[in-house]
């Protein structure tokens, strides 16, 4: 069985395969916390409307494998958000003080 995880930033993609689910996680959480930390985005105007920084999405990590797409979506001010679906992505809620990346976690090996 293999995990494959695609990482967008911005215009750059990068492409990466992992054979075991923890493995393919913990590469979810280094792509996404070094998206994080990278440059925040400012306002964008469009004709008559406003994008603030945590309305864009400034990055992503992927995961597909068996049944199952997932990911983080890396907001323009740092903010992470993990979700999963296919057509319709559904926000993971946090429980506690966990991180969107422990809540991934959760929610897929549980």
């Amino acid at each position: 069985m293999s995990w494959r995880i695609v990482v967008r930033n911005g215009p750059r993609v990068e492409k990466h395969r992992e054979d075991d689910l923890a493995t393919a996680l913990d590469l979810v959480e280094r792509e996404g916390r070094a998206l994080a930390a990278g440059p925040g985005r400012g306002t964008v105007t469009m004709r008559a409307r406003e994008f603030s920084p945590q309305q864009q999405v400034a990055g992503r990590v992927e995961l597909t494998g068996p049944g199952i797409r997932a990911g983080v979506d890396v907001r323009g001010n740092g903010d992470t958000e993990a979700w999963r679906g296919r057509l319709r992505r559904q926000v993971v809620e946090q429980e506690g003080r966990e991180s969107p990346y422990q809540a991934l976690r959760r929610v897929l090996e549980g």
